[in-house]
């Protein structure tokens, strides 16, 4: 009995040392790991973010150069008919789009949700334009016809989609 004393007086004081030791390093292991995390997490979030803010702004340039006012003044010229400027508009919209695209992935699905809205309601605005005219109409006529319809929004398309978009990104500073 007396030995089975002594074998219990060294050996139990050994294991509460082993199992504090176990959980003090398994502890300190945790928090280590979790650290890590952080600061992979932080090391990518200084790395993404102005790839965010990049895709933000070519958003933000995507409207500017699909707006119905911008598209009228890059493109018009005085001999153009009104469905020549509706093709040319409609074509110089899906082109600026298709090389947007890529972006959807830096932005938030909300987002590149507005920006496609936006784009749907410009095509139909310049196909309504282009179906209330006679095919023989001048593109001055069908310009004027897209700024009296425009004229009828309380916002335009893409004012909606900028303020969205400056709404996201406020987010980030």
């Amino acid at each position: 009995m007396e030995i089975l004393l002594d074998i219990l007086k060294y050996t139990l004081p050994s294991i509460v040392v082993f199992f504090t030791a176990y959980f003090l390093i398994k502890s300190f292991m945790e928090d280590d790991q979790k650290k890590r995390i952080m600061e992979l997490r932080t090391g990518n979030q200084r790395l993404v973010t102005p790839i965010r803010l990049q895709a933000y702004e070519r958003m933000t340039l995507l409207l500017e150069r699909i707006s119905p006012e911008s598209l009228i003044m890059r493109l018009q010229h005085p001999a153009m008919t009104a469905k020549q400027l509706q093709s040319d508009m409609l074509s110089a919209i899906r082109s600026e789009f298709d090389h947007n695209l890529s972006q959807q992935i830096y932005i938030s699905t909300n987002a590149w949700e507005v920006i496609k809205n936006t784009r749907e309601n410009i095509v139909k605005i310049i196909n309504t334009a282009g179906d209330r005219l006679k095919p023989e109409a001048s593109a001055l006529d069908f310009s004027r016809v897209i700024f009296e319809m425009l004229m009828t929004f309380e916002k335009k398309p893409t004012s909606v989609a900028l303020d969205f978009l400056k709404s996201e990104v406020k987010q980030f500073m």
